[in-house]
């Protein structure tokens, strides 16, 4: 007999001890052990605790099942090469480090099916704790964490319903107003990523809209861009869009990323456009470069870092059984550079 039938002969037994303890098939014993289909949750319970009053923690996933303990915890996020979820998730990782745990990532575009998809392939795997981006999700998902009882913390938004790390999305987008319609902009342009399945953007666009009908004013259909993309070429494309336009062009623009504000300003210097004279710009997240920029870059400052610290610590109060605080807000900052000032004028207000 070779030496992997007689393993397999030895660990035989004890599954069906396990299985005959918890009143279920062995079949359903390695479903669970394995994690190569789903469970119900009754007869999971019934498996894993048939397992520890038998020993039955033999290898790492039995030991872990038994436990309840993976020491790993999941994230998907919506777009790996954007900066800002990089910082984020560089302070999630230490922070789950120091607390002992792996960081498993993947990412899903802005697309909520993605989503839930990566989301299961790590629940199925075993995760302690779940990371996820924005309050929009589907509700199949949702429903999966809450059955299993996973942690759940959303980042860069807030919620009225779930554990919370960010800020107020459409807040920020009316302070980013307000403050060019302070400085006697009338006619002020909005550029944002994608905003279907995007909770973000889309409160963004409508903090804008608030600080304009605030001030008796309306965003023109024809400076209301969405752009796919969230790089340098998008925001060219974007004010090139508005531009084209037979309205009377944009005085100011407030744009959903840097690298957008960044493009829209190559697009305008290309046209000899003097900023911000001629066009005041608006960026979002205040990347490395933003002050180097000339003019250099007015945007608001998310404080990804902190957001990412903070997701860490709730995570892993709540995995060790302590309490937690359920809303975390980091408040935007609208950091006032060059880029910015009276329409008509050049220079940036001091």
């Amino acid at each position: 007999m070779s030496g992997l039938q007689q393993d397999e002969d030895a660990r035989s037994p004890v599954a069906r001890d396990v299985a005959r303890l918890a009143g279920v098939s062995t079949s359903t014993v390695s479903r669970v052990f394995n994690g190569t289909a789903s469970v119900r949750p009754d007869k999971r319970e019934a498996v894993i605790r048939a397992a520890r009053e038998l020993g039955f923690v033999a290898n790492g996933a039995a030991r872990a099942l038994s436990m309840r303990r993976f020491m790993a915890v999941g994230a998907v996020i919506p777009n790996i090469e954007n900066e800002v979820f990089i910082r984020a998730l560089s302070a999630f990782q230490e922070g789950l480090r120091r607390a002992g745990y792996t960081l498993l990532l993947s990412h899903a575009g802005y697309d909520l099916d993605d989503e839930q998809r990566e989301a299961g392939f790590l629940l199925d795997r075993g995760i302690d704790g779940l990371m996820l981006v924005g309050d929009i999700h589907r509700p199949a998902l949702l429903d999966r964490v809450d059955r299993q009882r996973i942690p759940l913390v959303q980042t860069f938004s807030l919620s009225r319903e779930r554990a919370c790390v960010g800020f107020d999305n459409r807040a920020a987008g009316a302070r980013a107003a307000g403050y060019l319609l302070d400085l006697g902009h009338r006619r002020i342009g909005a550029v944002t990523g994608t905003r279907r399945d995007n909770d973000r953007g889309g409160a963004r666009l409508q903090g804008i809209m608030d600080a304009l009908a605030a001030r008796g004013l309306a965003l023109h259909p024809a400076h209301d861009v969405e752009v796919h993309a969230y790089g340098i070429a998008a925001g060219r494309d974007a004010l090139r869009q508005m531009l084209a336009s037979d309205e009377a062009p944009p005085t100011a623009i407030i744009c959903g990323t840097d690298q957008i504000a960044f493009g829209a300003m190559i697009e305008a210097r290309g046209r000899g456009m003097v900023l911000p004279r001629d066009l005041s710009v608006i960026g979002f997240n205040d990347a490395d470069y933003a002050p180097f920029l000339e003019p250099s870059l007015t945007t608001l400052r998310i404080h990804p870092a902190e957001i990412g610290r903070a997701a860490a610590e709730h995570l892993v109060a709540r995995m060790s059984g302590r309490p937690a605080v359920r809303l975390t807000e980091i408040d935007a900052e609208l950091i006032l550079r060059g880029s910015t000032g009276p329409p008509g004028k050049v220079g940036c207000p001091a």
